[in-house]
């Protein structure tokens, strides 16, 4: 007789290799035959919504892991809160306008803008954004994320246009929007005004110059008797090309200026900067004299290389880390240096064109570009004396976010929101906020606070224009309800591109007067369009406002920390400008994905990991795992060793619900689960260990740190059911008669675990959560997929705290017999510890009393146990550290059972079943084998 035929071994049609790559498209087409999603919604219909409202990503080419792992953290939420008895619309969006796609779309057919029409260059760029929604549609999909995917936001949609018309209105009626020439980040190659958050900071090497402004006449009659040398106020700049605009010199008023004297000149800086001048021109300066910087003020002093006299002003910005204290300053170049002009009256002025190339306003120096005319400007103080030190310095310096070229600050005529008006507004906006991390709060706060105005003016094509209007007959800007209206309704019907395709006049009506001078000559169009940040700035109120399936405010957002001064921020304003209070509830931030090394992923270091190559390699459970696993306060590092170690991880995980279903095969939960009363006392551990881990499970996704619910879980599979209760279980499971009470109070506690178990992995690996229960037995009693299920309660009548203390105290014993075991094998006493026999002495009194020396065996998996009442004589280990536990490992007495593979003294003696045991020889009889011949 073949004695394998007669045990219960396990049966499953749950695959041991995930095949993960092949195995997701066949749930989600699951998913999508049988409408799980519409389900969901229907079963959740009147509860409360939770809306976490999607930041919408960019739609110029296939999402990134960042893009992947953001929407993961997305989804991880979402399907949290459905289980947990909320509606969960979640719509996602597409940002669809802006630079970078009309860069796209010009570099790739070869043009210019200036080549093509506006309407037609619009088209072509609402093409290729609308092919890369369709292709991130897709990839979002493949992650497993769940959401309406078949009516989508998209801010080239026009009523979102409408829409976001209708909020700059708003906020222009609130006297909150003005026009004004004002310095601002300026891509001279993209010819466009660009906002703090399209700028990214990387080191250049710029000229570092020291530069003399010499004296009218004015300081040598204020330091009087002092000096009878020329007198120079001596700045340091590291931008040469904006010395053709400067009108001042700031000084600090509180900090001290000193008079120093060298061979043939004097000079004026700071007291404090005195060694490092000395340090830089090789020679020691005589102190003459020192005044404040207030006495200062409206001295005047002459430009280094034109016929220009500039005054020395007050400023508190003025600090001494670098330079002279003597702030060479350009109201048209530079954000402080405007505030400052502006307490001054001082006009901005900036003489570079859209290209970055000097005017004729400054006839020297006409034609060039900004950066070259850096060589001529230097050439020129060199010959005429006012260049006192130039040297190179390594520095961080502003790019443009998509050309990846320098820009510079430049004064023109723009767009601005007026911040300030509501700053104090949107900081109170900002404490009723729940910021995830807390450290959010600090840094919105501080970057609101601390921000100027924004600059809303793109001088492009593709976005949603200005609505703003100009009289021809007074030159006055038109920006009306009446005119809002108009465009508003205008852009519903037709999209924003027919303010290309339209006059003025057929927008405004005929009878369209101007609101200051009631001309009706003629009008004309503005012809910027919106910050692409307005646009999704807006998205808070064109998505959730008008939808009765959503709500306003959000309950959540969740991005990058770029986003604090993105979107986030730009969402913020916005709210805060049309509403008082901000579009969310609670925004919760993630770190940058980096590589293993911490370093930032790019292409030239080849160190990027795509999440399409993940996906066909291991499948996007994988990377949800990975995203699952990691803390995303910090940054979150991604590599293919990690990767690697998380396909073990997840294989345990997997395996353990593997072993149970195999293990269920012949199990009806309804017909032969046994009432808990009834279990065995380790299946009763067992449930309480399920109700300790959903507590704890339950706890990290209400806090939102995933990583928590992942390695619970893992912990769990690993050392509470594969390690220990699983390995104890083999036995029973297998040896004993199929319907034995023992078995089916194994069975039922092995059901109720696999079946809690899928749903606490649902969120987070939503396609294995899926297989394990469509292979749960009996599954016309339960949900049709795990998503439309509800999380598990605690069944607190499971927690037994006498129990796990004892269980506590005799898992530390088997970890001592365990090391007895392990030496045993080492000095080839035993193989298997089924080989072995235990001699134990346990200190704790009622783990001795409370479990039976054959209870002992199973539980350390061994044949025998012998339990004594005192010390042993000798003994091969003892826990000193723990309970003071002695064990003596000695060779198991009698033969091998051939069916249980355990020894005992009488096996063989039964003539019937030769080979076997007593305890199996009885199995086969009850269980109508027939003698052996």
């Amino acid at each position: 007789m073949d004695y394998k035929d007669t045990l219960n071994l396990p049966k499953t049609k749950f695959p041991m290799k995930a095949n993960l790559p092949k195995k997701e498209p066949e749930i989600l087409k699951f998913w999508e035959e049988r409408k799980i999603n519409d389900k969901a919604r229907e079963k959740r219909k009147g509860t409360k919504k939770f809306v976490l409202h999607d930041g919408p990503p960019y739609a110029n080419g296939p999402i990134h892991i960042g893009t992947a792992f953001n929407k993961i953290l997305k989804d991880f939420i979402n399907r949290y809160k459905f289980m947990r008895g909320f509606d969960v619309p979640y719509v996602p969006g597409w940002d669809t306008h802006g630079l970078p796609i009309e860069y796209q779309v010009l570099k790739t057919n070869k043009i210019r803008k200036e080549e093509i029409e506006p309407v037609k260059l619009r088209e072509m760029c609402r093409e290729y954004a609308l092919k890369f929604v369709e292709k991130q549609k897709e990839e979002f999909i493949r992650l497993g994320v769940r959401g309406h995917w078949e009516r989508p936001y998209i801010t080239l949609d026009p009523k979102y246009e409408a829409k976001q018309i209708e909020i700059f209105g708003k906020t222009a009626l609130k006297g909150y929007v003005y026009r004004g020439k004002k310095p601002v980040f300026w891509c001279s190659t993209c010819e466009t005004a660009l906002a703090a958050a399209e700028v990214e900071y990387w080191d250049e090497t710029s000229p570092s110059i020291y530069v003399k402004f010499r004296d009218t006449g004015e300081l040598a009659n204020f330091f009087k008797g002092a000096t009878d040398k020329p007198i120079s106020v001596l700045i340091w700049t590291t931008t040469p090309w904006t010395l053709p605009a400067n009108l001042a010199i700031a000084l600090h008023p509180n900090y001290d200026y000193a008079l120093l004297e060298d061979k043939q000149e004097a000079f004026i800086i700071a007291l404090k900067t005195k060694e490092r001048i000395e340090e830089i021109i090789g020679r020691e300066l005589k102190l003459l004299k020192t005044v404040k910087g207030s006495e200062l003020e409206n001295i005047k002093v002459r430009h280094p290389f034109l016929d220009r006299d500039v005054p020395l002003l007050l400023a508190d910005f003025v600090t001494l880390e670098e330079g002279t204290g003597c702030v060479h300053s350009a109201p048209g170049h530079g954000p402080e240096d405007y505030e400052m002009g502006v307490r001054y009256n001082l006009e901005p002025f900036s003489p570079l064109d859209n290209r970055g190339r000097f005017t004729s306003e400054i006839p020297i120096l006409e034609g060039l570009r900004y950066d070259e005319a850096n060589k001529k400007i230097i050439d020129i103080m060199r010959k005429n004396g006012t260049l006192l030190h130039l040297d190179e310095i390594t520095h961080s310096y502003p790019h443009c976010w998509r050309c990846k070229k320098p820009v510079i600050f430049r004064a023109t005529p723009q767009w601005f929101i007026n911040v300030s008006a509501f700053r104090e507004e949107a900081l109170r906006a900002i404490d009723e906020v729940e910021w995830i991390p807390d450290w959010g709060k600090n840094r919105i706060y501080n970057m609101v606070r601390d921000r100027s105005d924004w600059c809303l003016s793109r001088q492009r094509v593709w976005g949603v224009p200005i609505p703003a209007f100009y009289c021809k007959a007074c030159g006055r800007e038109i920006i009306t309800e009446e005119t809002i209206n108009k465009t508003k309704k205008l852009f519903e019907k037709e999209g924003s591109s027919s303010w290309f395709l339209k006059s003025a006049e057929e927008i405004l009506g005929k009878d369209f007067k101007c609101p200051h001078c009631g001309s009706s000559k003629g009008f004309e169009k503005e012809t910027d369009i919106m910050d692409v940040w307005f646009d999704s700035g807006t998205s808070h109120f064109a998505v959730l406002e008008d939808d009765p399936d959503l709500k306003w405010p959000a309950d959540m957002y969740l991005e990058g920390t770029d986003q604090h001064r993105g979107w986030f921020q730009t969402s913020l304003l916005t709210s805060v400008a049309v509403t008082g209070r901000a579009p969310y509830r609670s925004v919760l931030t993630h770190g940058f994905i980096v590589d293993g090394e911490g370093r930032k992923m790019s292409k030239s270091l080849g160190n990027v990991i795509y999440p399409q190559e993940v996906i066909e390699k291991y499948g996007a459970d994988l990377l949800r795992l990975w995203a699952a696993s990691s803390d995303y306060r910090v940054d979150v590092r991604i590599s293919e060793g990690i990767l690697d170690q998380l396909v073990e991880a997840y294989r345990r995980i997997r395996n353990t619900a593997r072993f149970i279903l195999g293990n269920l095969h012949d199990f009806s939960p309804s017909k032969d689960s046994l009432p808990y009363e009834e279990l065995l006392e380790i299946d009763k551990w067992a449930l309480l260990r399920l109700q300790r881990l959903i507590k704890r499970v339950t706890w990290g996704y209400d806090h939102y740190e995933f990583h928590l619910p992942y390695h619970y879980i893992h912990d769990f599979c690993v050392l509470d059911m594969s390690s220990f209760y699983l390995d104890i279980l083999k036995d029973r499971l297998y040896v004993l008669p199929p319907d034995s009470k023992e078995r089916r109070s194994a069975q039922t506690a092995l059901f109720k675990i696999v079946f809690t178990l899928s749903k606490l992995i649902a969120p987070l690996l939503s396609f294995t959560a899926e297989e394990i229960w469509q292979h749960l037995p009996e599954p016309e009693t339960r949900e049709e997929s795990v998503h439309l299920s509800d999380w598990p309660e605690v069944e607190e009548r499971y927690i037994d705290k006498e129990l796990e203390d004892r269980w506590e105290r005799l898992i530390k014993v088997r970890k001592a017999v365990n090391k007895a075991l392990e030496m045993a094998r080492q000095s080839d006493l035993i193989g298997s510890s089924l080989e072995a026999k235990v001699k134990i002495f346990i200190p704790d009194e009622e783990i001795r009393k409370h479990f039976s020396e054959r209870e002992l065996a199973d539980i350390f998996i061994v044949s025998q146990v012998e339990a004594r009442e005192d010390h042993l004589e000798e003994f091969d280990f003892k826990d000193e550290e723990e309970m003071g536990t002695e064990v003596k490992i000695l060779k198991a007495e009698g033969r091998k059972c051939e069916r249980c593979w355990q020894y005992h003294p009488d096996t063989g003696k039964d003539e019937a079943f030769p080979n076997t045991c007593p305890r199996c020889a009885s199995i086969l009889r009850k269980l109508g084998y027939s003698p052996q011949a």
